[in-house]
């Protein structure tokens, strides 16, 4: 007895057996997990940004304006984190991430515009060797509350300065946001006295204070030196004393210093790590 007498029947019957074998009982095809390439990593010093291997990423306080400054023989040491599409870890802010042009003419990843590297003597995962090298590289974290930049004082009057606020050319260190947006001290304020802020809005707009929860800061920077106040209802925070601010000239542009020059040099000078207490 002939079960098909056509190709026809052949292919129904096949069909039929595939329909047979695939019951609602098979278990769902696996999907593999998600490759991250920028993720977060417990290290000796607290947690890091990492790439997808688990490999410590850096960066440099001459990028505060966001460009990369790192070119030539510094490449050499410290290789771009260089990626044209950001899959970010759910437990990060992918906002926080973006793809900038670097010096090599590369895409280079960012975290809040701070351009990212790698270090070539970090050899295993657990490796943070590249951090506080020449007091201007730091492993990259998201609870940073300041930074330590390190750039040529450009005054509001277009000239350059040093760090004694004479004229001249050359990188000084200075404390900004985790934005890299420049932090300023008044020098009419006294040891945890705002003598600026008076609560009128455009008077205040030309200085607004500087508030941010206190967290992580990088390595040189004592947390211990940090504090706040409260300057009508706000906590201002403080370094060695000194209240700080940002200059309303500077736009919330990472990396300009023109408060530096307002109303004369001096007045308003940056923070950094040499800033003496402020007075009694």
């Amino acid at each position: 007895m002939k079960l098909f007498n056509s190709p026809i029947h052949l292919v129904a019957a096949f069909v039929m057996l595939v329909s047979l074998s695939c019951s609602d009982s098979d278990p769902d095809p696996v999907t593999p997990d998600p490759v991250f390439n920028i993720t977060i990593k417990s290290t000796t010093m607290g947690n890091v940004l990492a790439d997808s291997a688990g490999r410590t990423l850096y960066i440099f306080s001459r990028d505060v304006d966001g460009k990369s400054a790192c070119t030539g023989v510094c490449l050499t040491n410290w290789p771009i984190y260089s990626k044209t599409k950001l899959n970010v870890d759910p437990s990060l802010t992918a906002a926080d991430f973006a793809i900038i042009t670097g010096a090599d003419g590369k895409p280079q990843a960012t975290y809040k515009g701070w351009p990212l590297y790698y270090f070539k003597d970090d050899v295993t995962a657990a490796d943070v060797k590249g951090d506080d090298v020449g007091k201007i590289w730091f492993a990259a974290k998201t609870t940073y509350s300041a930074m330590i930049a390190s750039a040529q004082l450009i005054g509001n009057d277009g000239k350059s300065y040093l760090g004694d606020y004479k004229e001249g050319t050359g990188a000084t260190q200075f404390f900004v946001d985790n934005m890299g947006r420049t932090l300023y001290a008044f020098v009419n304020d006294k040891k945890n006295k705002n003598n600026f802020t008076n609560n009128d809005a455009a008077h205040d707009a030309s200085w607004p204070i500087f508030t941010a929860e206190l967290k992580d800061l990088p390595t040189g920077m004592d947390k211990a030196s940090f504090g706040t106040i409260d300057v009508f209802g706000k906590k201002q925070v403080t370094y060695k004393g000194w209240p700080l601010y940002y200059f309303g000239g500077d736009a919330q542009t990472r990396g300009m210093t023109k408060g530096v020059s307002v109303p004369r040099p001096g007045v308003w000078p940056i923070v950094n790590i040499a800033t003496v207490n402020a007075p009694e």
